[in-house]
């Protein structure tokens, strides 16, 4: 009898209509958010829950780019999230190679005390943050951002980093060791290529934590020239009225840069967070 059988049509139109289910589910807050950035602000309520606007205007992007000082913001969470990024997925690829590949004193003490930082909630540590941030004199600096946005981002991309690491064959090394190469000629010829996928992985999942984070850059921040955007975003609500047409017009143009840095690294995200994952 024939291996290959027809699937049956109602599984097939089912899983289209789940699929379908899914992205209208997932992208209608995305959409209901471009939706009311293009909505002239007075029919923002008079419209109400209505799908289409009746008219459009770009007027609310025009104020918020010339009138406003988002693009301060926005220059200043860009600084903060590739410097995060990349001090992290630095840091992180080198705990992670030692994680995976060396056997040493207190390894383990060492994994369980970075499991257990993830398990505090951050409002309960928001207060000594911030007086180890005003002790050093670092309040309202994107360096102080930077710094705390990475150590918090550090054990979990350790984590990622060396379930990678353990995917790729230590025989690897070991051959090119033979061949006479040291061990950094090793890792930085045959191992950092193959962990390219693993760094867009980490770059990926810190960078958007960084761009989003709102609690620390809240408390750390208070100058207007060095507020990053989740933080610019609240100007927008003042004490008796929220000026949506323009939150929401911010909220759309702050996604470009995410979705950009996406699109670079989209190949090695996918292969990273599933590559990592198996043992070769």
């Amino acid at each position: 009898m024939p291996a290959v059988s027809r699937r049956h049509p109602g599984l097939v139109i089912g899983k289209y209509l789940a699929l379908a289910f899914y992205l209208t589910f997932a992208l209608f807050p995305l959409y209901w958010l471009l939706k009311i950035a293009v909505t002239p602000d007075a029919l923002i309520f008079s419209e109400g829950t209505r799908l289409v606007p009746s008219a459009i205007s770009f007027d609310n992007f025009v104020t918020v780019i010339f009138q406003t000082d988002f693009l301060a913001y926005f220059k200043n969470s860009l600084i903060v999230s590739l410097g995060t990024a990349f001090f992290t997925t630095l840091i992180a690829a080198g705990a992670g190679y030692a994680f995976s590949r060396f056997v040493f004193k207190g390894k383990r003490i060492i994994i369980a005390i970075m499991l257990i930082t993830q398990m505090f909630p951050l409002l309960m540590i928001i207060a000594p943050v911030y007086k180890i941030v005003a002790d050093f004199g670092l309040l309202n600096s994107l360096t102080s951002l930077i710094i705390v946005y990475t150590a918090f981002n550090i054990p979990f991309a350790t984590f990622l980093m060396q379930s990678f690491f353990d995917g790729i064959p230590k025989d690897l090394e070991e051959a090119a060791m033979i061949d006479g190469c040291t061990r950094f000629q090793a890792l930085r010829q045959v191992i950092f290529p193959l962990t390219l996928p693993g760094l867009g992985a980490t770059l990926g999942f810190v960078f958007t934590a960084a761009w989003s984070e709102l609690l620390f850059a809240l408390m750390l921040i208070s100058k207007n020239d060095t507020m990053t955007f989740p933080v610019g975003l609240l100007t927008f609500v003042s004490k008796f009225s929220v000026d949506w047409g323009q939150m929401m017009a911010a909220g759309v143009l702050a996604l470009i840069p995410s979705c950009l840095f996406f699109i670079f690294i989209q190949r090695y995200l996918v292969q990273g967070l599933t590559s990592g994952a198996v043992k070769g």
